[in-house]
């Protein structure tokens, strides 16, 4: 007796090949991975996989698009009532994603500023959804209460801490200089919290 074979409809299948583009490429910077590599993983024909992603660049993006996702995913809040440990526990989980998929992340934000409008587009839209979270799944009244008006300008800081946590992490996670890790979600959390609580206003 043989097991029969289960056909797998065109979304479904695509959303398997993705799902393995972005485990291959956390072991693999982006431009190394290839439709062939991936063909290969699958079990399929290189033809095959064409027939869902148009070329090597469409597959990359929809990878990095997934990547992202999943990020986003990893660094959901908690329901702990404390914001500081609400904002320790989304870095833990980015610093994570970052250590496992350390070389597909740096090889996403090259190709964020490469010139590619497309990955740059994903890479600010991720970074924006990241931090505009902060302030949109708050809970009720807990800015207000350390003093925090939410504002255009004070989400662009937000977002300038941003790309400082994404240097220091990627830095940290080549060489940690001695700081552990909870040292360095502490310290990362603190930052942002001075910045909300003593930033300008704007005009």
């Amino acid at each position: 007796m043989t097991t029969p074979r289960i056909r797998l409809s065109p979304d479904t299948r695509r959303e398997q090949l993705l799902d393995l583009g972005v485990k291959l490429l956390a072991t693999r910077p982006l431009e190394k991975l290839s439709i062939d590599l991936l063909a290969e993983a699958a079990g399929i024909s290189r033809g095959l996989l064409y027939h869902y992603f148009g070329n090597k660049q469409d597959f990359h993006e929809a990878v990095v698009r997934r990547a992202t996702e999943d990020l986003f995913a990893l660094t959901a809040p908690t329901d702990d009532p404390d914001p500081l440990a609400r904002l320790s526990g989304s870095l833990d989980g980015y610093l994570g994603f970052v250590e496992t998929n350390r070389q597909g992340y740096q090889s996403l934000v090259r190709a964020a500023y490469s010139g590619n409008p497309t990955m740059r587009e994903i890479y600010e839209s991720a970074r924006a959804a990241l931090t505009d979270r902060i302030f949109d799944e708050a809970e009720p009244g807990v800015l207000e209460e350390f003093g925090i008006e939410d504002t255009p300008a004070l989400r662009l800081m937000v977002r300038g801490w941003s790309a400082m946590v994404e240097h220091v992490v990627l830095a940290w996670v080549e060489d940690s200089g001695g700081i552990d890790r909870q040292a360095l979600l502490d310290s990362l959390s603190q930052a942002l919290f001075q910045i909300m609580t003593t930033a300008p206003k704007a005009d």
